[in-house]
């Protein structure tokens, strides 16, 4: 069978080769050394497994018929008998479509051969096993049920006379697969009507009556496969002529479906989609910028296992205002993207769960920050299709009943991004604002894809919840900007002119398609804000990153979402003073940003926070005290709340503790106070709070989309590989022909020293070519010790070398003298 399919592939142009490959690319990884290995890897196992899980529903069907149909003798078939299985449903699909999935077959060399007599690969029937859900024929089972299967008539009786339980059973072995197992004690039990003594077997739902597998089996209707015994369940089978006969109403092949199943829900209205969309990722945006400022201000410990615990993603929750699976997805996608990080820390830092490392913002996060609200959410969805992560599984327990943690490994699941592709693909072939249902979409999947979708119904829900969430998908249907990503996504999966992606929008810096779409759809940033009687600062729209720094130093943010709402107090003063700003400054913001008068009570504050400000300031002792005030150090010394510093006067406007600066600070701030602190030199010391980043890390948007797939190459790559292959086929002949002195080598390298008169007699040979301009057949032992040949034109031989010219590959080859066991002049 090889050998056919082998000889059939060398008869084809280089074109169809090249289409072959680049249909299943997995054959070209790595390159075949010449046809009869292509031949071997597009029969394996693997290669035809991939190739069928990518077949839609009626493609495997039309299979199925093209297996069932084959003769017994030569094991073909043909097209005419493939159309007359397919057509002998009551409802018929059109020839056209049938022929059209044969082609597809015989493209994918799943099928091969003239029309008239099509050959099936071999491992299509180890990939799986019962053809349309049919079992084997009862000849290969038991000859009892095969004289019983000879006879349709009796067959038809022996059926109708099943029991209402038995006959529910082989309605349902007749749907497919047609193995069931049996309970244990099932077929040792009494069929049904015969008499039992024996007390009733709960397995058999405690009827006395006995078993309906056991009837089933006793009339010769299914063929135990394992019998099992009376604490080990078995296996039944059912015969492929009783499951056709079964199938009779339904078609041999079962309901067949040329299209997709339709989709009921009517389109949505598709700016209330988007809409809805871009409200949500806005809010995305927002709670994960939120997300990583606390991790800013208290980094999450990592786990000796891996990954964050589940008392800090809960803390985590708790302060964002989210749920604990939001907050994992956030985390996840955010680390993704390269926005989060871990940083080593010393082993005096660690903390109870004795973790030597710590998740917090890395430095692409300023980065992030910094550009327009449209490319942040964009960069966390590109982060979301393409990692590895199945965050579903977050909160679930392992093989081992251990709880599966944010940035585990035990969530890794490399097909997560073919799965999201292809769930997002169903949404987007629907009419634009389509909202389906998560049936419909498992049913889309089903029929797209049933190898693939096969079991996976949480998963695919998993991605539609997520996707809604992320703001990919409004009101349930794709947006119009999610479209664009995934469109764009597709693109950059088959361009292989750029294989890392080095000249991507995103990573050019200019917006891509879907940031258009999106920054269309969102309020614009305003650089202005609202400033109220009540000192409260409202910013109508997402602020403009400058303004955003301004406001996180002067005020405190009361309420956060498409409108925002501040407050300026004593302590969001004071701590923009800290951080370097002057009254001035703070006035000419306000002056500068508002769209309202400046209440009079802001500006009071203002200056009465900037006037006790630095009035005190604070030095190193233990620490020091100091003022020009010697009033206010009199009142400091005296202030009970102070005591427990211990303050002394060292002299009338310096005081000093042993205590160090900060709790010193802290101390006076909370008794009302308003201290800086200096350095040495007596300037002051610019409290802006400590950044910590964790290292750069590269986001999982600058690799393939799907680490499983294999690499789509172009045409013209494509037909190189294909002349490649022709090459190597060509030297696998050259090779066969050489003379056998040189195909079998001689005694030497492999297997002992070489006599002195033979390597004498092929030097000889090879400087007589030298002169002749001859070829010449060379046997040599390679690198590895292992003997071959080659046909060569001598070019020269000197310095105990010889340089030749490959005659298949016009290329210039060196060769060691000592290691040519033998030259014989070719005819």
């Amino acid at each position: 069978m090889t050998t056919s399919l082998a000889d059939h592939l060398r008869s084809l142009p280089d074109e169809s080769l090249a289409a072959l490959l680049a249909l299943r690319p997995d054959l070209v990884v790595p390159v075949p050394a010449d046809v009869s290995a292509l031949a071997i890897r597009a029969q394996s196992r693997v290669s035809v497994a991939r190739a069928l899980d990518g077949l839609d529903q009626f493609t495997l069907q039309i299979l199925d018929a093209a297996r069932l149909t084959r003769n017994p003798d030569d094991a073909t078939t043909a097209t005419d008998a493939v159309l007359s299985m397919a057509t002998a449903g009551p409802q018929p699909p059109a020839p056209t479509a049938v022929r059209a999935a044969v082609g597809r077959l015989r493209a994918l060399f799943l099928l091969y051969g003239p029309e008239h007599a099509l050959e099936v690969v071999p491992a299509v029937d180890e990939v799986a096993p019962y053809p349309a859900g049919l079992g084997r024929p009862a000849a290969e089972l038991d000859p009892r049920t095969a004289a019983l299967c000879a006879d349709p008539a009796k067959l038809r009786r022996t059926v109708l006379a099943a029991p209402p339980s038995a006959r529910a059973i082989l309605d349902r072995l007749a749907a497919g697969p047609p193995v069931g197992s049996v309970p244990p004690g099932a077929l040792q039990a009494p069929p049904l009507g015969a008499e039992d003594p024996v007390l009733s077997d709960p397995t058999n739902g405690g009827a006395p009556a006995g078993s309906p597998v056991r009837w089933l089996v006793d009339n010769r209707l299914l063929v135990p496969v394992t019998t099992g015994s009376s604490t080990a369940g078995g296996t039944v089978e059912l015969p492929r002529e009783v499951g056709l006969l079964l199938r009779r109403d339904s078609g041999p092949l079962g309901p067949l479906r040329t299209s997709p199943p339709p989709v009921a829900a009517a389109p949505r209205e598709p700016k209330a989609v988007d809409s809805a969309g871009a409200g949500q990722t806005m809010e995305v945006v927002r709670h994960t910028e939120g997300l990583l400022e606390q991790l800013a201000d208290e980094p999450a410990p990592v786990l000796r296992s891996g990954g964050v615990g589940v008392r800090d993603l809960r803390r985590l929750a708790r302060t964002a205002g989210l749920d604990e699976p939001t907050t994992a997805l956030l985390l996840e996608v955010a680390y993704a993207a390269g926005l989060a990080g871990e940083l080593e820390m010393p082993g005096s830092a660690t903390g109870r769960y004795g973790a030597d490392q710590q998740v917090l913002p890395t430095g692409g996060y300023e980065v992030w920050r910094a550009a327009s609200l449209a490319q942040r959410w964009e960069q966390l969805a590109r982060a979301w299709l393409t990692m590895t992560r199945q965050v579903g599984l977050v909160g679930r327990r392992d093989d081992r009943d251990r709880p599966i943690t944010a940035l585990s490994a035990e969530a890794e699941r490399a097909s997560v991004p073919a799965t999201r592709r292809a769930v997002l693909g169903v949404l987007a072939d629907l009419e634009p604002a389509t909202a389906p249902t998560p049936e419909e979409v498992q049913d889309l999947l089903d029929w797209r894809a049933p190898r693939r979708s096969r079991g996976r119904d949480a998963i695919h829900r998993e991605v539609l919840a997520e996707a809604a969430q992320l703001g990919v998908t409004g009101l349930g249907a794709l947006t119009t900007y999610g479209r664009l990503l995934l469109g764009d996504l597709t693109s950059t999966d088959g361009r292989s002119d750029d294989p890392l992606g080095v000249h991507a929008d995103v990573e050019s810096g200019e917006p891509s398609s879907a940031a258009r779409a999106l920054d269309a759809l969102l309020p614009a940033p305003v650089d202005h804000f609202l400033v109220q009687a009540d000192l409260t600062v409202v910013v109508p729209g997402p602020p403009e990153p400058a303004l955003a720094v301004e406001l996180e130093a002067m005020t405190e943010l009361e309420s956060a979402g498409g409108a925002s709402v501040h407050r300026v107090t004593t302590a969001s003063v004071r701590r923009a003073l800290d951080s370097g700003y002057t009254a001035d400054d703070l006035h000419d913001v306000f002056r500068r940003r508002s769209r309202t008068p400046v209440p009079q009570g802001l500006a009071y504050l203002i200056d009465d926070v900037a006037r006790k400000h630095g009035g005190l300031r604070v030095g190193l002792a233990g620490a020091y005290l100091r003022s020009d005030d010697e009033t206010l150090i009199s009142e400091v010394l005296a202030d009970r709340r102070l005591e427990s510093l211990a303050l002394r006067r060292l002299a009338p406007t310096v005081l000093c503790t042993q205590y160090q600066v900060g709790r010193l600070l802290g101390a006076l701030r909370d008794a009302g106070y308003a201290p800086v602190q200096e350095d040495g030199t007596g300037s002051t010391v610019l409290a802006r709070p400590r950044i910590r980043r964790a290292p750069p890390r590269t986001s999982v948007t600058s690799r393939t989309t799907d680490p499983l797939a294999a690499p789509q190459l172009p045409m013209p790559r494509l037909l190189g590989v294909v002349e490649h292959i022709r090459r190597g086929d060509a030297a696998a002949r050259a090779a066969r022909r050489a003379p056998a002195v040189v195909r079998g080598g001689a005694p030497g390298l492999g297997g002992g020293p070489v006599p002195a008169h033979t390597h004498s007699e092929a030097l000889a040979v090879l400087q007589q070519a030298v002169r002749d301009k001859a070829l010449v057949w060379v046997g040599y032992v390679d690198a590895h010790g292992a003997t071959a040949s080659r046909l060569l034109k001598p070019v020269s031989i000197g310095a105990g070398y010889l340089r030749a010219e490959d005659e298949r590959t016009e290329m210039l080859h060196t060769f060691a003298l000592h290691r040519i066991t033998a030259a014989v002049v070719a005819d």
